[in-house]
C-alpha cells in the first residue's frame, strides 16, 4: 500500500459519499487509476463496506450503556452459546470478548433508562450461564469516531 492508497483511505473515512472524481482530484491522480485503486482496496478487504452514520439521539435512542458480563463457566460451548444468543438483539451494537474480570463487554443502545432496564431484566439476566452483569451508563460522549489513524508517509 503506497501513499496514494493511504490518502484514499483517509478521505473515504471522512466522507464516503465523495465521487471517484472528487477523490482523484484530492489525491492528484486521474479518474481511472483512482477507481482501480479503490476497487483493489475493496477486493483486498481493506475497505469492508460503506455505511451511513446515523444520529441516534434524533432517532430517540438516548441511552448508551456498557454492560460487562461474567459467565458462570468459560468453556468453549458456553462462550459460543452466549455469543449466539446475544448477537441477535439489535439493541446490542458491539460485543467484545475480554480477558480479566469480565468475559464480555456489550455496548447497548436504548430509548431511555426504563427501556434499558427492561432489556437487562428480560434478556441479559435470562441468558443461560449469566453469572453477573454490571452496567455503566454513558453520561457524555467526549470523543466518538470510526476513523483509524493512517500514517500518510
Amino acid at each position: 500500500m503506497d501513499l496514494k492508497d493511504k490518502m484514499i483511505l483517509s478521505i473515504i473515512q471522512e466522507d464516503s459519499t465523495l465521487s471517484v472524481k472528487e477523490i482523484s482530484e484530492k489525491i492528484g491522480l486521474t479518474f481511472t487509476p483512482t477507481y482501480e485503486r479503490i476497487k483493489q482496496l475493496e477486493k483486498q478487504g481493506i475497505i469492508e463496506k460503506y455505511v451511513g452514520l446515523l444520529n441516534r439521539e434524533k432517532l430517540g435512542l438516548n441511552i448508551v450503556v456498557y454492560c460487562n458480563v461474567r459467565l458462570k463457566e468459560q468453556s468453549k460451548k458456553v462462550l459460543e452459546t452466549f455469543e449466539k444468543n446475544i448477537i441477535k438483539y439489535d439493541e446490542v451494537q458491539e460485543i467484545i470478548s475480554l480477558s480479566g474480570e469480565y468475559d464480555y463487554m456489550l455496548k447497548i443502545i436504548a430509548k431511555d433508562i426504563n427501556s434499558y432496564n427492561d432489556f437487562a431484566v428480560s434478556v441479559i439476566s435470562n441468558l443461560p450461564n449469566i453469572g453477573q452483569y454490571h452496567s455503566s451508563i454513558v453520561l457524555h460522549e467526549v470523543k466518538k469516531s470510526t476513523k483509524f489513524k493512517i500514517d500518510l508517509e
